[in-house]
């Protein structure tokens, strides 16, 4: 299962679509779920937060790595091809939300490494204020 804040998701179907038709790749945060006011065992997982997709560009570009998202948990990826499936070409992590046209909530599947889907989870709490943390 992977659980997600119904703001984050909402947050990145939208830049999706804003985007569109040019594909979108986003590393997400998770937060503790003790540390939000939710009813989930304290230390499950859930997506809060996201790096915004143009972070440490220039360095990617020159060096062809991403350094601007160390610790990342999962990572949203959007088709605008229409695929609503993970692809070889897609970054690999924990989790990957991947969205196609036309993008709404109810249109996101989650993966896990091996490509297998995932139930999606959309939690209704705020991430707590203040920074991203990194996994340890």
């Amino acid at each position: 299962m992977a659980y997600i804040t119904r703001a984050l998701l909402t947050a990145l179907v939208e830049l999706a679509a804003d985007r569109d038709p040019t594909a979108v790749t986003v590393s997400l945060a998770v937060t503790p779920a003790g540390e939000l006011d939710a009813s989930l065992p304290a230390d499950q997982a859930v997506f809060t937060d996201m790096y915004l997709p143009d972070t440490g560009g220039s360095v990617q570009a020159v060096f062809g790595m991403d350094l601007s998202t160390p610790g990342a948990a999962g990572r949203f990826i959007s088709h605008p091809d229409g695929r609503l499936a993970l692809t070889k070409r897609d970054d690999l992590h924990e989790v990957v939300f991947v969205a196609a046209p036309p993008y709404d909530v109810e249109g996101v599947a989650a993966f896990d490494r091996s490509g297998s889907g995932q139930p999606i989870d959309i939690v209704d709490v705020e991430p707590p204020d203040g920074e991203i943390g990194h996994p340890e």
